[in-house]
């Protein structure tokens, strides 16, 4: 009886052990990354073209941040790695996305939508 009791409690102490990195990786994800566009006609499609000219008067390269998942998918940069660089993680965007824009929109237009 106590042997079997000794291999549950193991097995439950090996299952939590596991489970707590997962969580510290879930945590380090929601941070912000700085992402730079150095042309902004990666956002073409998922701006109009008063917003792409206001773009290109500001100059580029622009930076924005986002969030990691954002910033994974436009620099085409692993989650897990902008994730491990916590508030250092940059990348630079070698793609648009509507989510990228809705961000470039926000923060360096100061509009809304």
């Amino acid at each position: 009886m106590f042997k079997k009791t000794a291999i549950a409690a193991a097995i439950a102490l090996a299952s939590t052990s596991i489970a707590v990195p997962a969580t510290a990786q879930l945590t380090q994800q929601g941070g912000l990354v700085n992402v730079t566009i150095t042309d902004v006609t990666i956002l073409e499609n998922f701006l109009n073209d008063t917003q792409i000219a206001a773009l290109n008067n500001i100059g580029v390269p622009i930076t924005v941040q986002v969030p990691v998942g954002i910033a994974a998918n436009v620099c085409g940069v692993s989650a897990a790695v902008l994730g491990a660089a916590g508030s250092a993680a940059k990348c630079t965007a070698t793609s648009g996305s509507q989510a990228l824009a809705q961000q470039v929109n926000k923060q360096m237009l100061r509009q809304k939508k």
